[in-house]
């Protein structure tokens, strides 16, 4: 029996993978959670486990007979060397068959985010593992940027005309079954991408198309967003990320796009449309 921690486990990503491998024979799935268990997952029945990467009192508890660990970067956590490395460095402690860890498309060409300096960090310690790199997220359009296309229908994202090959979470999550799952693809970095590159104003024609609902893309400059965002409280940092990532993407570092997603679940990944329909509708329609 393959125990695995499941780190996020409540999140876009981490909650579809729980789902998936609670499916799984010979497999135990352990959730950790930051607060509360919600509901879905108490109906699930997997067990939880309290977890917080700034508590290392939750780190051993956690950790208790796990051969495998799944986790993302919590995006309000942008100093890995503080508030990462010492997980890390239980994790290593443990010994751990591989630890999965969701990473960024081309950070092997940019040292400055932090998920790059978390790859860095886990080769460094000599952690077994496996990088799964995906490009931008769907759902990053119905959480982080949520106000603006629930309250304004608008896409309020300083992208300017570059496009992006989006990829929907679930089938991150999917993948990440995958690669837990299956031996051959310890040591590996993959980068997993949507089936199409796409501009910000495409994506908005699309979300109209889907929803019946007018869509605009506002495409605000860099420091014009910055300065709303640190507005509405978001965190500095988590700003600054922000807007970094943007930067890449705006030198069109995010359109790429490749066949590994397919080739690891044999089907495509989640259109834009699909995503429109299964997420977006619901959150503007009324």
């Amino acid at each position: 029996m393959t125990k695995i921690l499941v780190l996020g486990s409540t999140g876009n990503i981490g909650w579809p993978l729980v789902q998936n491998l609670a499916q799984r024979q010979g497999v135990t799935v352990v959730a950790g959670i930051h607060r509360h268990v919600p509901p879905a997952m108490q109906a699930l029945g997997v067990p939880t486990v309290c977890f917080d990467f700034l508590n290392d009192s939750t780190f051993e508890p956690a950790l208790d007979g796990v051969d495998k660990v799944f986790f993302v970067r919590p995006p309000q956590l942008a100093n890995p060397e503080k508030d990462m490395l010492p997980f890390l460095q239980t994790v290593k402690q443990h010994r751990v068959s591989q630890v999965v860890f969701i990473s960024l498309m081309g950070v092997e060409h940019n040292s400055m985010v932090p998920h790059r300096k978390i790859e860095r960090m886990i080769v460094d310690l000599g952690l077994t593992h496996t990088f799964l790199r995906p490009s931008f997220f769907m759902q990053n359009l119905t959480t982080t940027h949520k106000y603006d296309l629930q309250e304004h229908h608008d896409l309020f994202v300083p992208a300017g005309n570059a496009k992006t090959s989006f990829i929907d979470a679930r089938d991150i999550a999917a993948a990440a079954a995958v690669v837990l799952l299956d031996p051959q693809y310890v040591g590996q970095a993959l980068t997993i991408t949507g089936p199409a590159a796409l501009t910000y104003r495409e994506t908005a024609a699309i979300m109209t198309r889907v929803t019946g609902v007018p869509i605009s893309y506002s495409h605000p400059g860099l420091l014009k967003f910055r300065r709303v965002m640190l507005r509405r409280g978001l965190k500095k940092d988590f700003v600054n990320v922000m807007v970094m990532l943007y930067v890449i993407t705006r030198l069109g570092n995010a359109k790429a796009t490749t066949n590994t997603l397919p080739e690891l679940l044999g089907h495509s990944g989640r259109t834009m449309a699909q995503f429109a329909a299964d997420e977006v509708a619901p959150l503007i329609q009324k």
